[in-house]
């Protein structure tokens, strides 16, 4: 069923391939990940090449705001996939981040590399 946040997941897949270049193979839509014994499902993932998390994305519907808890969210998901990058969006606002794993922090940026 197209839901309003599966509008915005499948619209941000294509602006992944389409307007960033990403390889649609490299992408992975909504799979299940145990995070301390829970399940849970994240939205998007592009991989590198290598295999490793390139970014991880949490979509949510257009009436939602974006805000610290949704941020919250993905960097709990991140714990377990130590993502590059991290991408929040409700298909009208969309938030990017680079990961400082070392200041153990993350870096608003104006767009994704």
């Amino acid at each position: 069923m197209l839901t309003p946040e599966e509008w915005v997941r499948q619209h941000t897949v294509q602006f992944l391939i389409q307007e960033k270049g990403y390889s649609a193979s490299l992408i992975n839509v909504e799979k299940q990940l145990n995070l301390h014994g829970t399940k849970k499902r994240y939205d998007i993932v592009v991989f590198n090449p290598n295999g490793s998390i390139f970014l991880i994305v949490e979509c949510k519907a257009p009436t939602i705001e974006i805000n610290q808890e949704t941020f919250d969210q993905i960097a709990r998901y991140n714990l377990v996939t130590q993502a590059e990058y991290l991408m929040v969006t409700n298909g009208l606002d969309h938030f990017y981040c680079q990961m400082d794993y070392n200041n153990e922090r993350y870096v608003f940026l104006r767009e994704l590399p």
